[in-house]
């Protein structure tokens, strides 16, 4: 079966389905999607009566036959994964909507005259899942881009730049505090679901290459109401089993339950004006932030109890972080000395993960000293003080123009890790376990192997 319409696709992937754990009468299938993946099963639920595949996120709004659904699937955790893109190209010999030259290719408009030229164009697409988001240089900018080493000889000019990134899920978004990885969708001051209204016109008239505006208020409505409705987590782990048994709160039935507002349990302290945002402070960082398995302690499964020492290092394993920007990094960073933390200093949204303020920070990822041979390498110049740096992607700066904001992106919602690999804004960690190695030389937290297999167990079962 071809994957070329991706509504009939999905139409049959809802009738095929059984959910793997139907435990009451009101437990109704009509409302779940559930898909194998390495570390078990995944599961997504919508607050809506079923899966309505008339809406316009599955509809072709563009020119160029794409929807939302092109790069977001619910069998990949809502995002695209590299095994099933290449599966794609194969089946379609590279003619699935997926497979466009405005964005999807590693140079705009690139030379598809034969198979073999399609697949090497694509091969950033195919490798890591990789879409390029081309930007230009803010007017005003703080910065000048003064040369790029391209390795795909694209010819662009220096007055803009082709950054290669992950197709963000599109489910969980409740919990969003801001859209997209550089933030560009994001408002000063409005409501999230306006943002995303935003992103969904935007994404049509770029991705999909549709006329100016092309979206009516009710097909963007209609679209977001769709995503607001999806929870996407794992429901059961090959080893551990069900997820939710012996008090376990996996799934997307309890992440749907979760509260959150905008400012929740945040480190600093800070209470965002804007729709959304928290009635009062929280007060600072609950360190406890994840609590799903803490049930499992005792557990006489070990790999129940991997799992949750797994949860444990993630909430209490402290560490020195220094030299973030964004957060201690400098200039007008909030905080000016480094601190002893967790990982739940940057993630300390409750048992979701993510940020809940709008806060990018920069970990390093784009420095040069990252640089695989498939990334462009950018020279950045301050035009006032003529300091340079050597980036991968310049982040958000390429949103805001502020200097200090090269390499800055937000860290992503971590509920249905298992099924979006490869992880990070620019795919450079294949598996769970080599994030945990970025982290663990970034910030020199000095994890044992054991450790590091708890804590890739624990970011499996989310």
């Amino acid at each position: 079966m071809t994957r070329t319409t991706g509504i009939v696709v999905i139409a049959i992937t809802l009738a095929g389905l059984a959910s793997v754990r139907q435990t009451t009468a009101d437990d109704h299938p009509r409302n779940k999607l559930t898909f194998g993946n390495k570390a078990g099963v995944q599961q997504t639920i919508t607050t809506a009566d079923s899966f309505d595949t008339d809406n316009p996120f599955f509809q072709s709004l563009g020119t160029n036959g794409r929807s939302c659904f092109t790069c977001h699937r619910p069998d990949q955790g809502w995002s695209v994964t590299p095994r099933e893109i290449r599966e794609r190209f194969q089946e379609t010999r590279g003619s699935d909507p997926i497979f466009r030259t405005n964005d999807g290719s590693n140079c705009e408009g690139a030379d598809i005259s034969t198979l073999g030229k399609r697949r090497q164009a694509f091969s950033m697409l195919m490798t890591k899942g990789l879409i390029r988001v081309g930007l230009p240089v803010p007017t005003g900018a703080e910065f000048t881009i003064t040369d790029v080493d391209d390795p795909y000889y694209c010819g662009a000019a220096l007055s803009e730049a082709s950054m290669f990134r992950r197709p963000l899920p599109t489910t969980n978004l409740r919990f969003l505090s801001t859209v997209m990885w550089d933030g560009r969708e994001t408002v000063k001051g409005e409501a999230i679901r306006a943002d995303l209204m935003s992103q969904a016109n935007n994404a049509t008239i770029t991705h999909a290459q549709g006329a100016p505006l092309p979206l009516s208020s009710a097909q963007a409505e209609e679209i977001v109401d769709f995503e607001l409705g999806l929870y996407t987590a794992q429901i059961h782990d090959h080893g551990a089993g069900s997820l939710t048994a012996h008090d376990g709160d996996g799934g997307p039935k309890a992440l749907s339950e979760q509260p959150f507002c905008i400012g929740i349990n945040d480190p600093l302290n800070m209470l965002p004006v804007m729709p959304g945002a928290c009635a009062a402070s929280s007060g600072g960082l609950n360190q406890f932030v994840f609590t799903i398995f803490a049930s499992w302690q005792h557990s006489q499964s070990p790999e129940r109890r991997a799992i949750f020492h797994g949860e444990e290092l993630f909430n209490t394993r402290g560490f020195i972080i220094d030299n973030v920007a964004g957060l201690n990094g400098g200039g007008t960073d909030p905080v000016t000395l480094p601190i002893k933390g967790t990982c739940n200093v940057c993630h300390d949204t409750p048992n979701v993960g993510n940020h809940s303020i709008s806060m990018p920070l920069n970990i390093g990822l784009t420095d040069a000293a990252h640089r695989t041979p498939d990334l462009p390498l950018y020279y950045l110049r301050n035009n006032s003080t003529q300091e340079t740096v050597t980036t991968t992607d310049p982040g958000r700066a390429m949103v805001t123009g502020k200097w200090n904001d090269i390499g800055k992106f937000k860290g992503p919602i971590l509920r249905g890790l298992a099924a979006r690999a490869p992880y990070f804004h620019n795919g450079s960690a294949a598996t769970l376990g080599d994030a945990v190695d970025f982290y663990d030389t970034r910030f020199k937290i000095g994890l044992t192997t054991g450790e590091k297999a708890d804590l890739v167990a624990f970011m499996h079962a989310l």
